[in-house]
């Protein structure tokens, strides 16, 4: 995919047009190079080395002090250094819920909005077949929530930016008050409300087709993922209950050769193989449950690629707003200096019927006017950087998303067809045993 280059909107300051023109955006620049190199070799997973060891459940009092069951999880860090010199130091170690990382995840979304933001595994299990449990405190869900858990810190550490965050490297370092500082940057007041955001979508006019594109992309990668995710559940519980027929079978053979006396150790090593056949299904499709939750993580990046498009799509809007509203300025200003009116307004009815204002109000409204189309000019100059800035932030770490995409994906779709192929390999052991 292409980088978008900015499309600005723009304007002169003079009250001689109504028109706002359009700016142009800076050259293109490409990401990457010794810069690039440079922050990947800073990146805090670099420098320490992170993991979500065990899982806890515990009890405790909520905000409205009522009683509640959670799971804590226990994040350990350990400086990469000393264990390139052998020294290897205890690690250091911090509790943390679920919750706590929902809020470090909203906090970097809303102050990084130009980042997509790695996804948080589930809060409760879906697309599982029949035999997982959906219960969040179910030990299985837990220990694949605690490597989504891991797997998401060390997406943010592997980050050239967002992992210089000094709220993400107190999450992992402080546990008291860890919480109260992020609280404290204000980080919600900065959030855009999502009728906001609706309103955005339906009412921009000059949408970005790269962003656009996009979008649509996002859409499409969330619905196939989620098929693909619904029809591995369905075979799942097909495949489980073909091989417990084969429990069934192994049953009744042994019992079978109870009975018969010159196939009787052949019946019974019938049914002892289709015993291990039917009881190795579980081992199957929990290390199957492996890679969905890889396909999963991006299922759940869609959402994080569409929240930097709607980000866009309000910049752009506001931009859009800014300029009408200063080319209305300048169409009142350009009135007021001679005396004709373009559009039919209240205004111009009122002159009629009450009279003509005098030079003087008329030179103190241009004079306010021309102070406000100045403001309107610098605030709209100030939009088209932003917006500039925010483009281009935004578009290389699509392209380095679109890569870890790539590759990600690739690895785990081998890594299935090779388990596949393992399984059907030991089927055809067992039965030419």
């Amino acid at each position: 995919m292409e980088r978008p280059e900015a499309e600005p909107l723009g304007a002169s300051h003079s009250c001689q047009t109504g028109e706002a023109e359009p700016g142009t955006g800076p050259a293109e620049e490409e990401p990457g190079g010794a810069a690039a190199g440079t922050m990947m070799e800073d990146c805090l997973s670099k420098k320490i080395e992170i993991t979500v060891s065990e899982a806890e459940k515990r009890t405790g009092r909520n905000a409205m002090n009522m009683q509640e069951t959670y799971t804590a999880y226990l994040i350990e860090t350990r400086a990469v250094e000393s264990q390139t010199e052998g020294q290897c130091s205890p690690p250091d170690s911090l509790w943390r819920r679920y919750s706590e990382f929902e809020l470090l995840r909203n906090y970097l979304l809303v102050n990084y909005p130009h980042i997509v933001v790695p996804p948080l595994p589930e809060k409760r299990a879906e697309f599982v077949w029949h035999k997982l449990s959906a219960d969040n405190m179910d030990p299985d869900f837990v220990e694949r929530r605690r490597i989504g858990l891991e797997n998401f810190l060390i997406r943010v550490a592997s980050h050239p930016i967002i992992c210089q965050d000094k709220i993400f490297y107190s999450f992992l370092t402080q546990e008291g008050g860890w919480k109260e500082m992020v609280n404290e940057t204000g980080f919600q007041l900065k959030a855009d409300s999502r009728l906001k955001a609706l309103n955005a979508t339906f009412r921009v006019k000059n949408p970005d087709k790269r962003f656009t594109e996009l979008k649509h992309y996002s859409d499409e990668l969330q619905s196939v993922i989620s098929h693909l995710l619904r029809v591995r559940a369905r075979v799942a519980d097909r495949l489980y209950g073909v091989y417990k027929v084969h429990g069934n079978y192994g049953r009744v053979f042994s019992e079978w050769s109870a009975i018969e006396k010159e196939m009787g150790d052949g019946l019974q090593s019938a049914g002892h193989h289709m015993d291990v056949y039917a009881g190795s299904i579980d081992d199957i499709l929990e290390e199957e449950e492996h890679y969905a939750d890889q396909l999963k993580e991006y299922l759940f990046y869609a959402e994080a690629l569409r929240a930097v498009c709607r980000k866009h799509e309000l910049m752009q809007y506001d931009l859009e707003i800014a300029a009408q509203d200063l080319a209305s300025k300048k169409q009142q200003c350009e009135e007021l200096a001679t005396g004709t009116l373009r559009t039919f307004s209240l205004k111009g009815m009122t002159s009629k019927l009450f009279g003509q204002e005098t030079p003087e109000q008329r030179e103190g409204k241009i004079k306010v006017l021309e102070e406000q189309i100045h403001e309107g000019e610098e605030q709209l100059k100030s939009k088209n950087v932003e917006s500039r800035e925010f483009v281009k932030s935004a578009w290389t770490d699509i392209e380095r998303f679109k890569e870890q995409k790539n590759h990600d994906l690739k690895e785990a779709l081998i890594s299935y067809a090779v388990m596949q192929i393992s399984m059907c390999k030991k089927v055809g052991f067992a039965s030419d045993g």
